[in-house]
C-alpha cells in the first residue's frame, strides 16, 4: 500500500479491517518527514489484529505481519522474501518511495500481489503500480473522487487502468476478506 497527504486517516480506516487470520505480509509506504523518526508502527499496532512493525534491513518476511517503510528509508523487497531498506535517492521528493516499493514487490510476488494506492498529493506510486499490474498483480486505486487528495490516484490511473477503483470502506472490505481463505485443513 501506499499514500501521502490524508495517508494517516485513510490507513486508519483500513488496517483494523485486516482479519487476524491475515496469511499475507502487508508493506506500507506513508510519505513522511526524513528528520523524524517514525511512529507508525506504534500508533497502528494498538489499532490491528495483525502484528505491526517498521522494517528492518535483511529481515525475512513473516506472512501475517504490517511493514511500515522507516523514516528516510526506501523499502524495498529481496528474494527470500526479505525487505531490504535503501538511502537511495528520493523519487519524488519521497523517501520512502511507493514506485520503489512496488517495482521490487512485483519482482518478487508478481501476480501473487495486491497492489493499492490510497489518497496523496504527487505522482509516487503510479508507475510502481503500472509494474505490478504488467507483472500480472492486482491494482486497487482508491477513488479519486473520494480521497482527500486525489493526485496520487490521478497519476496512477492516467498511467494504467485499474483492476479497482474503489473509496476507502470498500477497500477496507476488500482487505477484510484477505484472511477468509481456507486452509487445507478447514
Amino acid at each position: 500500500m501506499g499514500a501521502s497527504a490524508g495517508g494517516i486517516q485513510a490507513l486508519s480506516a483500513l488496517l483494523p479491517a485486516l482479519p487476524a487470520s491475515l496469511r499475507a505480509p502487508v508493506f506500507i509506504v506513508l510519505h513522511i518527514p526524513r528528520d523524524r523518526p517514525s511512529l507508525l508502527s506504534d500508533i497502528f499496532s494498538r489499532k490491528c489484529a495483525v502484528p505491526v512493525r517498521e522494517a528492518e534491513d535483511k529481515e525475512p518476511v513473516v506472512p501475517g505481519t504490517v511493514y511500515f517503510a522507516p523514516a528516510n528509508y526506501h523499502l524495498l523487497l529481496d528474494q527470500g522474501p526479505q525487505l531490504a531498506l535503501s538511502a537511495d535517492d528520493p523519487v519524488y521528493h519521497s523517501r520512502p518511495s511507493i514506485d520503489v516499493l512496488f517495482e521490487s514487490a512485483a519482482d518478487v510476488y508478481a501476480d501473487r500481489l495486491l497492489g493499492v494506492i490510497l489518497t496523496g498529493a504527487n505522482e509516487d506510486g503510479a508507475s510502481g503500480l503500472a509494474s505490478v499490474h504488467d507483472h500480472g498483480g492486482i491494482t486497487v486505486v482508491e477513488n479519486p473522487e473520494t480521497s482527500f487528495s486525489p493526485q496520487m490516484a490521478l497519476a496512477a490511473l492516467k498511467m494504467r487502468p485499474a483492476d479497482l477503483v474503489l473509496p476507502l470502506q470498500q477497500i477496507g472490505l476488500l482487505l477484510g476478506t484477505l484472511g477468509a481463505q481456507r486452509t487445507e485443513n478447514s
